[in-house]
């Protein structure tokens, strides 16, 4: 049964940390974190490949986010540090569960199921 939930939003101010976790269940390929903000496009954020631990990171996030896999948990966690007001979005998981290997790690199209989303707020 496939499954993917996030968890682990919620508000913070300038400069501070959160995590987000999202469960995946079964064989994936690569998860990868999207986020969609007030009246803008969904961006991806990163992706890990599962099986062989490469990560890819937006620009926006470089050096401020860190995408990792638990498989013992059967985790992807995000950790996004010095958060910025421009962070502030909702945040999705989602899962390649069918090796979309056409489409690059950071488009949408690669992934075939995603979670509810869990707000992420930064005040300043």
């Amino acid at each position: 049964q496939v499954e993917v939930a996030e968890s682990g939003g919620g508000s913070v101010q300038v400069g501070g940390s959160l995590r987000l976790s999202c469960i995946v269940s079964g064989y994936v390929n690569r998860v990868a974190w999207f986020r969609q903000g007030l009246g803008k496009e969904r961006e991806a954020v990163a992706t890990i490949y599962t099986q062989v631990g490469s990560t890819f990171y937006a620009d926006s996030v470089k050096d401020r986010f860190s995408i990792g896999h638990d498989p013992s948990k059967k985790m992807v966690s995000l950790h996004m540090n010095n958060l910025k007001p421009e962070d502030t979005a909702m945040y999705y998981c989602a899962a390649d569960f069918q090796d979309r290997n056409a489409y690059g790690p950071l488009k949408s199209r690669a992934y075939d199921y995603w979670g509810q989303g869990t707000q992420v707020t930064v005040s300043s």
